[in-house]
């Protein structure tokens, strides 16, 4: 059977590349007679592994040098804690809620201190990204946190908010790597893998080493504590080793590609193949105002579930998968992430176009 199209939100596409290199080395890596499934973290093969992912990562994102690059497990639930557990020193934050994500980062951070939620777009169903140029900052608070690209909705925060000096940390789960950022505007910022990077398992925290520290919200366990795993360099307890090694042959193909700036533009032709589609279609509707558009993932909707439900069903069977929108959101969703070939997009946009003349 040939390749389908995934669009799904993750866990999601990867190169085909990468796939065919992961394969081509799953059973002998390097001749070490051993899959990377089987080695010990503590090996020399897997510390060369893991050095070579971070070096890479640095490159490509421009991490300075006074920021820790940590390879952890739990995911996205696991930083709504730790955040909180490692940064509310006064015990007071600050959240911006575009989206379900940063909604339950800031509920589980009220566990930790006081959270003020200082700007928030769940009055439109989360369409849209509020104006964040003047917020009311506490003068109190430890940090001002956001989710830069919201996945189920489909919206980006294109410009970062004015925190007033203080430190911002970012969930950039699903744009991650798919355009530079400059990390010094960040304390703080993680990013789940499986939506852009890599098979799930994995989550890249980039910490300032200032904000590493010994004092922690009382109680805080050991694994739960960034400065474990920036001193034992991310090999405190087993890590994820064959998902890390997966990390790191993408962001080699990242790096083969040309870097964050030529995927940034690969990216924005991608989204525009769809949202041109969108913004003439008689049938179809983005549900996003459009100055606040992701380029990563798109929602759109008929209007109509039962058509929605068809169109889904039809598109699947036509090798086109995994288009279902959040629940939330309803209708359809496109995730673009950088291992989506344009053919992608291009083939979806011709579906459509046909699905429209013979439903309107």
């Amino acid at each position: 059977m040939s390749r389908v199209f995934n669009f799904s939100a993750g866990p999601a596409v990867l190169p085909e590349e990468v796939l065919r290199k992961a394969a081509e080395e799953m059973v002998d890596y390097h001749g070490s007679g051993m899959s990377v499934m089987e080695m010990s973290h503590r090996s020399k093969d897997f510390q060369n592994i893991l050095a070579a992912a971070e070096e890479d990562f640095r490159e490509l994102l421009g991490v300075p040098e006074n920021y820790k690059v940590l390879f952890l497990q739990g995911g996205g639930n696991t930083q709504f804690a730790m955040v909180p557990m490692n940064l509310m020193r006064n015990r007071v934050a600050d959240y911006i809620v575009t989206g379900q994500w940063a909604k339950k980062a800031a509920k589980e951070a009220e566990m930790y201190g006081e959270v003020h939620v200082v700007a928030s777009s769940a009055d439109k169903n989360f369409s849209y990204i509020p104006d964040l140029s003047n917020l009311p900052i506490d003068d109190q608070a430890d940090y001002v946190y956001i989710c830069q690209n919201n996945t189920i909705y489909g919206t980006t925060i294109h410009e970062l908010p004015n925190t007033k000096g203080k430190d911002l940390v970012s969930d950039v789960s699903s744009m991650f790597l798919s355009e530079p950022m400059d990390v010094t505007k960040y304390g703080l910022l993680w990013g789940g893998v499986q939506k852009n990077v890599g098979p799930a398992g994995v989550t890249i925290v980039v910490i300032r080493e200032d904000l590493i520290r010994e004092e922690v919200f009382p109680g805080t366990p050991t694994m739960l504590r960034y400065k474990t795993h920036a001193d034992s360099g991310s090999l405190y307890n087993t890590p994820p080793c064959y998902n890390i090694y997966v990390c790191g042959l993408v962001f080699q193909w990242l790096k083969e590609m040309g870097g964050l700036s030529v995927m940034k533009q690969r990216n924005e032709e991608k989204a525009a193949i769809l949202y041109d589609y969108l913004d003439q279609s008689k049938l179809f509707k983005g549900t996003v105002v459009k100055k606040d558009r992701s380029v990563m993932n798109i929602p759109f909707v008929t209007g109509n579930a039962d058509l929605d439900a068809k169109f889904i069903a039809e598109a699947s069977a036509a090798g086109l998968k995994n288009l279902k929108g959040h629940r939330t959101v309803g209708g359809m969703r496109a995730s673009l992430y950088n291992a989506m070939p344009k053919a992608g997009v291009e083939t979806l946009v011709q579906f459509m176009d046909r699905f429209e003349k013979d439903n309107v």
